[in-house]
């Protein structure tokens, strides 16, 4: 689950984290008020809007904006709300832009330039263990600069059993050039980084940037937060974080019904029990000269109603031609998904594409009559590459 640069910078807050200062508005209205609260608890006399969407590189679409006046606040704030932002990270279909923060200006002058730094948190699958990857090149793409200064870039592993220790704060302050209060500050800043995404269960933090103001605070100037989902239920709170607007509807829709559904780009839908044979049949789709429209888990225990529900899920989308189930037998009955088929096609109607259906395991026979004796278009198939081959004939028009 993903949530948006405010309420990712309340999460730093609370762990002691310092941060760029910020009030969310929903109307050019609002980011005025909020805009004048700001002032009066910061001081600051400019402002930053900035749009709120789960994406980067936010700047480079026009959703960052500084504002010197409370008229250009209002100005700026109409420009970036309901502006559809293209990013590099949104694709280019975009986002719908719904709110924006307005932002204390943290580039002041004082005795020291500022210096941003780059700065994230997230797992090393390989080891085993959690990784601080930093910069001193922030404000930029990371992508960038690991293809183009990679001995710009440095890696601390943590022992998630030992946790993160002083010496490996110091030498992350060292590596980015800092010293005297910069630099205390600075290992104050990573260990309570580290300290707040090891509590909530995050699979990511990204800060870019770190900022080192001129008196040499330490702050987070964005926050890109990601949770693991399998360690929200311990997380109520941040569950309610959660803004379905920035996710795509029919993966909303396919949550609400316990299916694990996420859409891609080809013209076969695919429907699986279980993700590990669902990665194997968008695999044998592919081989076979297909492209998978969706990766669609029904689970263990699939049944008619779950069976109905996916359909009408994988018929939302437009570019889907034909349909591929391929349901192993263990948990689940065979018999009672092909009878799901069946009733499905007759609750929906006529399903304007073909399917082909592969049932392998417990009462697969059964199943198999049941799908033969239905009158229903649909194609039966026992191995999973003669599945795949039906899929190409039906696409190619050959059945």
């Amino acid at each position: 689950m993903n949530i948006h640069e405010y309420q990712g910078k309340q999460i730093l807050k609370s762990f002691g984290v310092g941060i760029q200062e910020g009030i969310v508005a929903d109307t050019p209205e609002q980011a005025v008020n909020a805009a004048k609260e700001l002032t009066s608890q910061t001081g600051t006399q400019w402002w930053v809007v900035k749009a709120q969407i789960h994406a980067g590189g936010r700047g480079k679409g026009g959703g960052v904006k500084l504002a010197k006046s409370l008229d250009e606040v209002k100005e700026k704030a109409t420009d970036i709300i309901g502006m559809n932002l293209i990013t590099p990270q949104t694709g280019p279909q975009g986002k719908k832009v719904n709110k924006v923060l307005i932002a204390q200006d943290v580039y002041y002058p004082g005795p020291n330039p500022t210096k941003e730094f780059y700065m994230s948190v997230l797992l090393n699958r390989q080891t085993g263990r959690n990784i601080i990857m930093y910069s001193t090149e922030g404000g930029m793409d990371i992508e960038e600069v690991a293809a183009k200064t990679p001995h710009l870039i440095f890696k601390e592993e943590v022992d998630p059993g030992a946790g993160l220790q002083g010496f490996q704060t110091r030498k992350i302050a060292f590596n980015l050039g800092l010293s005297g209060e910069a630099f205390k500050q600075m290992t104050k800043f990573v260990a309570s980084l580290y300290k707040a995404y090891d509590t909530i269960d995050a699979s990511m933090f990204e800060i870019n940037p770190v900022l080192k103001t001129s008196d040499d605070k330490i702050i987070a100037v964005d926050a890109k937060v990601n949770f693991d989902d399998n360690g929200l239920f311990r997380h109520p709170d941040f569950v309610a974080m959660r803004d379905v607007t920035e996710e795509d509807p029919t993966e909303v829709e396919a949550g609400e019904h316990n299916l694990n559904y996420v859409k891609l780009d080809g013209n076969v839908g695919c429907m699986v029990n279980g993700a590990g044979l669902a990665m194997a049949t968008m695999d044998m789709i592919k081989l076979s000269g297909g492209e998978p429209a969706n990766f669609l888990d029904v689970g263990g225990t699939a049944n008619a109603a779950r069976v109905e529900q996916a359909f009408r899920i994988i018929l939302k989308d437009p570019n889907v031609k034909a349909i591929l189930v391929n349901i192993f037998g263990g948990i689940v009955r065979c018999d009672r998904v092909a009878q799901g088929i069946v009733d499905a096609y007759k609750n929906i109607g006529e399903i304007p594409v073909p399917i082909i259906v592969r049932l392998q395991g417990t009462n697969a026979e059964e199943a198999k009559k049941i799908i033969e004796t239905s009158g229903l278009k649909v194609f039966s198939a026992i191995e999973l590459k003669e599945a795949a081959d039906l899929v190409n004939q039906v696409l190619k028009g050959g059945k």
